[in-house]
C-alpha cells in the first residue's frame, strides 16, 4: 500500500531565521504519522540549515529545483549531488520552471535522470495550462509530459519516483480544480504509466495533486481512491494550516 504523501513548498518564502521558527513549530505541534510521510521544501540557503534541525521521525526535507549535472562550470546552479544527505525528494518541472523560467523538457527530463541517479526522489510535475484544458487538451499534455519526464527511467527505478498534477490554472489562483476533476487526471496519468510500465509498475508510483490547496477543500481531494497526497503551496507558510491539512491526510 502507497503511503499518503504531503509536502509542503515554500516557494522564495522564509529567511533562515523565520524558517528555523516555523520548523520548531511544526515539530511541536506535529505527531509522527506512520500512515503519512511529510516533507518541506524551502529555499536552497535554508535547507542544509535546515537538515540539522529537522526531525526526521517526523519530516523531511525536499529541494525545489537542482541541475542535472553533477559538477561543472554552471554559476548559479545546484547539483543534485550536493542535496545527497540534505534533502530526500527534489521538485523537477514546476508549473512556475516551465512556464517562467522556460525549462525545457530535455531540462526536465535530465533531472529526473540526475535525481535517480543520485539516490534522491524525484516529485515530476506535470499539468496543462487554462488555454490547453479549454481545447480538451489536458489528456495528450499529460501523456506528453510523462512520456518526456520518464524518459529513460526503467521500471525498478519507476517506485522511486512521485508523480505530481497540478494544473497551471489552478496555482496561486485561488481557481482550485474539482474533486472530480483531478481524479480524472489522475486515472489518466496512472494508466498512462501503466501504457508505458505495466500495470504491476505503474502501481507503485505516488500521484498528488497541487493548486490552490486549503484546509478547507483538502478532504475533498484525499478521499479520492487514486490519489496518494498533495503539494501544498501558500497553506503551508502557516504551519497550523499546513498541521490540519496533514491531519485530514492522517483521517483519511
Amino acid at each position: 500500500m502507497r503511503k499518503k504523501l504531503i509536502i509542503g513548498n515554500w516557494k522564495m518564502n522564509f529567511n533562515m531565521h523565520e524558517a528555523s521558527l516555523y520548523l520548531h513549530k511544526l515539530m511541536n505541534m506535529l505527531p509522527s504519522h506512520r500512515d503519512v510521510e511529510v516533507v518541506l521544501a524551502p529555499t536552497i540557503l535554508t535547507l542544509q540549515s535546515l537538515s540539522l534541525q529537522i526531525n526526521r521521525r517526523i519530516a523531511k526535507l525536499a529541494a525545489q529545483n537542482c541541475y542535472w549535472r553533477d559538477s561543472g562550470a554552471y554559476t548559479g546552479e545546484t547539483p543534485v549531488a550536493h542535496l545527497r544527505g540534505i534533502a530526500d525528494y527534489v521538485l523537477i518541472g514546476h508549473s512556475e520552471r516551465r512556464y517562467i523560467f522556460i525549462e525545457s523538457e530535455k531540462d526536465i527530463r535530465l533531472k529526473v535522470q540526475a535525481a535517480i541517479r543520485n539516490r534522491i526522489r524525484p516529485v515530476l510535475c506535470i499539468g496543462e495550462t487554462i488555454q490547453e484544458r479549454t481545447l480538451g487538451e489536458t489528456k495528450d499534455v499529460l501523456a506528453d509530459q510523462l512520456t518526456s519526464g520518464l524518459a529513460n527511467v526503467t521500471a525498478e527505478e519507476l517506485g522511486e519516483v512521485v508523480v505530481a498534477y497540478e494544473p497551471v490554472w489552478a496555482i496561486g489562483t485561488g481557481d482550485n480544480a474539482k474533486a472530480i476533476d483531478v481524479k480524472k487526471a489522475t486515472q489518466m496519468i496512472r494508466r498512462h504509466i501503466s501504457h508505458l510500465y505495466g500495470k504491476k509498475a505503474a502501481e507503485s508510483v505516488r500521484i498528488l495533486y497541487g493548486g490552490s490547496i486549503t484546509p478547507a477543500s483538502a478532504a475533498d481531494y484525499l478521499a479520492i481512491d487514486e490519489l496518494d497526497g498533495l503539494l501544498v503551496g501558500a497553506a503551508s507558510l502557516d504551519a497550523y494550516q499546513f498541521k490540519e491539512i496533514i491531519s485530514k491526510a492522517h483521517k483519511g
